[in-house]
């Protein structure tokens, strides 16, 4: 909700520092510019060519019955009619395609800031906010480029042809039509204040429900399981009255503004006609001119008219060019150091020296001096009540949050001194939760790494035991899979993401509670598999079964955040303390019990 209230806090005008940063996007395709400009000129006096071919044509030709001059005219006005033609074609044709190739430039910039940002960013981020700046604002962006920045100099470069017609036929009759064009502009200036005002409104509303949107298909089993249907309905409607009275705002400001500029135009008009009539009667103006004038009365608003309309338009675009480049100005993960070619194969000695960390800002402190030392080869197992920091310790590991006190060391260097990509390729990370992306087995195996071919995927499902279910799937290593794995069942997506870290072939593997989504018949097939994918690697398990963190050289018992008890399973159940407690309650139950006497 701070995020929220932040946003609409954020009502800016014009901005012209990030008016120049959203341009710089086109500066790559100058000479598609120079040569949109120039037909834009090009067609706007072309355009604006023929009330004043009409003054010509009356004055000199029609009033005087000179049919040839008449002709030569007409011919004349073709041609004007088709220059604009084409140059307006030409025109929308190389400013469409400039403004399509800066926003594929923008779209990958975002894109992939997105891809280095760090694991803070998406935790205090709502996921359906992040996909509106990716794709409405992004939209609103293209939108502008496309047509609001094209219109303005358009109708800047009719304004001032128009402008030259008429003064060079007679400037008084000018000043009289350009007299109600401070009325105009006030009033479009303040109408279009508060339609800026509800369309900022219906911006974050937007986000806000697609927010809504993509928090409850994403949960949509628990909404079904647990009969909140009628609940989300009422949830939804709140949402969406909100963005539905906002919009509302917005239509009734142009309710009002466009009666009430075309009564401006109206007066203007009349204006003219009754000005030009008197000086028609009394032979200051020809007839020819007055009838021009009244073609170009209409043409002469209309641009400023459109140029306030735009400037709503420049507006949108830069609220939305605000919250992109906010988005592309949060400072991405550490990079660490140079990374080595080829990447350094790591030993695996892994040491926590007095390590501090929180989430955030918060008092609440998640670890608390954290020390210990695991050398290359072993195994260290993580136990603790949920809440106790173990996964919080693997993320720090894998350097997806900067701690704040202490040190971590990955073969004696700091972690910030490693290039954090060569460090993540040694480390293999099997998560509880795990993520399989749309397309098929192998590339879940391999997440698109060129370098593990088909027969070390294949390999790699052997020995974990994946190739069983994958030899029954009617494409093999080729078959599909849905939306984050929907059409596998929980344990074959768990042997997937074992397969998936031996692939890499890590010197370092972690183990984060993998074996919770697996059933006793499956755990029993990978147990030997997670025996010899340890087997000499560094790792760090953490789990609940005791199958799994009896064989680990090293145990840390972590409560609240510290280290209370640490060693091998044996001496921690003779100690008598944490260890042994949570031993009984997560693994009593499952011991036989003797006979009852």
């Amino acid at each position: 909700m701070a995020l929220l209230a932040e946003e609409e806090a954020q009502e800016r005008p014009f901005a012209l520092p990030l008016l120049v940063r959203l341009l710089r996007y086109l500066s790559p395709y100058k000479k598609r510019l120079v040569l949109a400009f120039c037909l834009i000129f090009t067609g706007a006096v072309a355009g604006q060519a023929g009330p004043r071919l009409t003054q010509i044509a009356v004055d000199r030709y029609i009033l005087r019955s000179d049919l040839h001059g008449l002709r030569s005219v007409l011919l004349l006005f073709l041609v004007c009619v088709a220059v604009q033609y084409l140059a307006e074609a030409a025109q929308t044709l190389v400013t469409e395609l400039t403004a399509q190739y800066a926003m594929r430039d923008l779209r990958r910039e975002v894109f992939a800031h997105l891809q280095r940002l760090p694991m803070g960013y998406f935790d205090r981020t709502p996921i359906g906010r992040i996909m509106t700046r990716t794709t409405n604002d992004v939209e609103a962006l293209s939108e502008f480029f496309t047509d609001g920045a094209v219109s303005i100099f358009a109708d800047c470069f009719a304004l001032l042809a128009i402008i030259a017609f008429m003064v060079d036929m007679d400037l008084r009759l000018t000043l009289v039509a350009a007299a109600v064009v401070p009325v105009l502009v006030a009033a479009t200036w303040y109408l279009q204040g508060l339609a800026m005002q509800a369309y900022r409104q219906l911006r974050l509303r937007l986000a806000r429900l697609n927010s809504y949107l993509q928090e409850n298909i994403a949960g949509i089993e628990v909404v079904q399981l647990f009969g909140r249907q009628q609940r989300n309905q009422a949830d939804f409607r709140r949402e969406h009255v909100a963005y539905r009275q906002a919009e509302d705002r917005e239509i009734h400001c142009y309710a009002v503004f466009f009666p009430l500029t075309e009564f401006v135009v109206a007066a203007g008009t009349a204006l003219v006609l009754y000005f030009g009539a008197q000086a028609v009667w009394q032979q200051r103006l020809e007839l020819g001119v007055l009838m021009a004038f009244l073609q170009y009365v209409r043409r002469f608003f209309r641009p400023i008219m459109d140029l306030n309309d735009r400037y709503t338009l420049v507006l949108g675009a830069m609220a939305s060019s605000e919250r992109i480049f906010q988005l592309l100005d949060v400072p991405p993960e550490a990079a660490g150091g140079r990374l080595q070619q080829p990447p350094r194969r790591a030993d695996g000695l892994i040491e926590f020296d007095r390590v501090w960390f929180r989430y955030g800002t918060t008092d609440d402190w998640v670890l608390r001096d954290v020390s210990f030392r695991l050398e290359p080869g072993h195994s260290l197992a993580l136990v603790g009540a949920t809440g106790s920091g173990k996964s919080t310790l693997v993320s720090l590991l894998c350097r997806l949050y900067e701690i704040e006190r202490g040190a971590i060391r990955v073969d004696g260097r700091d972690l910030r001194d490693w290039n954090t990509d060569e460090l993540r390729r040694n480390i293999g990370v099997v998560q509880q939760d795990v993520f399989l992306f749309s397309g098929d087995i192998a590339g879940n195996i391999s997440l698109g790494n060129p370098a593990i071919s088909a027969l070390q995927m294949a390999e790699a499902a052997r020995h974990v035991r994946a190739d069983r279910f994958i030899a029954r799937l009617p494409g093999g290593l080729a078959h599909p899979v849905g939306e984050r794995g929907a059409t596998l069942s929980a344990g074959e997506r768990q042997l997937l993401s074992f397969a998936r870290a031996l692939a890499c072939d890590p010197r370092i593997l972690v183990l984060d509670e993998a074996t919770s989504s697996i059933d006793t018949e499956t755990e029993q097939l990978v147990q030997d598999a997670i025996a010899s994918l340890l087997s000499g690697r560094t790792s760090i398990v953490v789990a609940h079964r005791l199958s799994t963190i009896r064989r680990a050289d090293q145990i840390l018992v972590l409560h609240r955040g510290e280290v209370r008890e640490r060693g091998r399973h044996e001496e921690l159940l003779r100690q008598g303390g944490i260890y042994q407690r949570l031993h009984q309650l997560n693994y009593a139950a499952t011991q036989p019990h003797p006979p009852p006497r």
